[in-house]
């Protein structure tokens, strides 16, 4: 094996690991509230205050109705699976998509093709979905149970996978699965997105991909991340709306196909853009501070805990 096509090695996945995690966990902190509302919209339309629906400040008035409905708890209902799920979610996703842009990469240095990088970042989507999905699904429940009667609401993350477990299978804990695969064509044209007008930014410049500041990394992962969410979000809806419904609960879908045509034929486009303003509101800067904080986190480990030098072949 030559220098040029070695391998990630396991420093080097670590880093990927740990940044990719704590620029996870941050973000979503920073944006529980509006993620909170999103999901709400998402799978029960735009939100009744006094009679009518809130109009205005659509936000600001989901919030105060969360407020007075549940608390200040209320605007970080989900945190934890939410936080429990990025924690593998984002180390698993830039480990695997580093690792597949080496194996893809001809030359080692990680520059793909647009195509090549689509398929980097779709197999680390298929790989961090299969891992991370009954926690979306106890996250969902978390943060819509609030807005529906249930008899015996769930009382944290692991008591909720362990009912959704006993009462409904892996069928329950893997509902919406089908359309978060779908949704991997989001990471399938953000990342791809991402590197390109990474690599235009440092050819501005002059300067490598990674010498990029904090400021051009921003603009990358906020530009990409609006671009992909306005290209995918419907499936988002879908996959909401699948996981919210429970298995006592009269189910509204039979599946994805019947998801899809109930919410075309009594919403029309606009029900597959439920929450979509919000959800940018919430995912730009989500994206910002994680792409920003992984780079610079990953950056840093780097310089600190060097990989070993490549093993020539002789």
């Amino acid at each position: 094996m030559t220098a040029d096509n070695q391998p990630p090695t396991s420093s080097s996945m670590l880093c990927n690991a740990a940044a990719g995690a704590v620029a996870g966990v941050l973000a979503a902190t920073f944006v529980c509230p509006l993620d909170v509302i999103k999901t709400r919209f998402q799978v029960h339309g735009l939100p009744q205050l006094n009679g009518g629906s809130i109009r205005g400040s659509l936000i600001v008035g989901s919030l105060q109705q969360i407020v007075r409905k549940d608390g200040f708890r209320g605007m970080y209902r989900g945190l934890s699976p939410t936080i429990i799920a990025l924690l593998p979610n984002w180390a698993v996703y830039f480990t695997v998509y580093d690792w597949l842009k080496g194996s893809l990469s001809s030359d080692g240095s990680h520059q793909l093709s647009f195509g090549a990088n689509m398929i980097a970042a779709s197999g680390a989507g298929v790989a961090t979905t299969i891992v991370t999905n009954p926690l979306w699904v106890v996250k969902t429940r978390l943060q819509t149970q609030g807005m529906r009667r249930v008899v015996m609401p769930y009382r944290g993350t692991l008591s909720a996978l362990m009912r959704i477990g006993r009462e409904e299978g892996i069928r329950g804990l893997y509902s919406g699965l089908v359309p978060a695969m779908a949704g991997i064509s989001h990471v399938a044209i953000q990342f791809p997105a991402y590197e390109k007008i990474k690599g235009y930014l440092a050819r501005r410049d002059n300067i490598e991909v990674d010498q990029l500041g904090a400021r051009d990394v921003a603009v990358a992962s906020s530009v990409s991340k609006v671009f992909a969410s306005t290209l995918t979000y419907p499936h988002e809806v879908v996959r909401a709306r699948l996981q919210e419904q429970g298995h006592h609960s009269e189910k509204r879908y039979s599946g994805m196909v019947d998801c899809i045509k109930k919410v075309f034929e009594r919403e029309g486009i606009p029900g597959f853009y439920r929450g979509c303003a919000t959800n940018l509101l919430r995912t730009t800067p989500a994206a910002v501070i994680t792409f920003t904080t992984f780079e610079m986190i990953h950056r840093l480990l780097l310089d600190s805990f060097p990989p070993p030098p490549p093993i020539l072949s002789k």
